[in-house]
């Protein structure tokens, strides 16, 4: 910029000197004021240029990771099996900590060993005699077992279903016909009904007067829905598995 500005003073002092002489002595200045406007427009585009930004390509690179990490796998093929090993066991690592989380995660899932316990059970029915029922306890519920007699397992089987609220006939509701099981629980409200009695010698919930006959069923009352039959199967001739 200071030489740009030093051509223009040098030239502006040229053509007042020539113009003097020009005006003393009639002096032709046409090649000096053709010399000085061209040292002033070369300068004027020099300085153009030097103040025009480098291109990018110019100004060069200061990142020399590229060269100073750069692994030559030729000269260095150890170092490859280094970093191939590396990664390996980083992932190795990372897969079999994933495994595990997942495996608690599902086994948090899993039943523990007394809820298992508790989700069935078995009971000797050979003591109960024809015509009587036993209450057992399964999963904190009661549970009526009831050792029909050929009358009772007759007079249910005769009952229309035009005569039942929720309607189920007999042969639906027992594996064996001489043994009912049902969860001793009213489908009303969830009281306990009373065993042998009701209008239909089944069983009978004092809390809302709803009448079972000895199939289990609703007769009568407001008890939308007959005793529930849980799971079961006969593991002998006088073992029951409930659950």
């Amino acid at each position: 910029m200071n030489s740009a500005m030093n051509a223009l003073r040098f030239a502006s002092r040229v053509s007042t000197r020539a113009s003097a002489q020009f005006l003393a002595g009639g002096m032709n200045i046409a090649p000096c004021v053709r010399f000085a406007q061209g040292l002033q427009s070369s300068n004027i585009s020099t300085s153009a240029q030097s103040l025009k930004a480098p291109a990018l390509h110019e100004l060069g690179s200061v990142d020399h990771a590229f060269t100073d990490d750069r692994i030559d796998h030729i000269a260095e093929p150890e170092r490859r099996a280094f970093t191939y090993l590396l990664l390996s066991g980083v992932r190795f690592a990372y897969a079999s900590t994933a495994r595990v989380l997942v495996v608690k995660f599902v086994s948090s899932m899993s039943a523990s060993a007394d809820v298992l316990a508790l989700a069935s059970a078995e009971f000797d029915i050979g003591a109960v005699a024809p015509g009587k029922t036993i209450t057992v306890k399964w999963r904190g519920k009661p549970v009526f077992i009831r050792h029909r007699t050929p009358a009772e397992i007759a007079t249910e089987a005769d009952v229309s279903l035009s005569q039942l609220r929720d309607e189920e006939t007999d042969d639906d509701r027992t594996i064996k016909p001489e043994w009912l099981v049902v969860l001793g629980i009213c489908t009303h409200l969830g009281c306990v009904p009373i065993s042998g009695a009701g209008d239909f010698n089944g069983w009978f919930c004092p809390c809302h007067g709803s009448h079972y006959d000895v199939s289990g069923r609703i007769r009568k009352g407001p008890a939308p829905l007959n005793l529930e039959v849980p799971p079961y199967k006969f593991t002998g001739d006088t073992k029951i598995l409930i659950g």
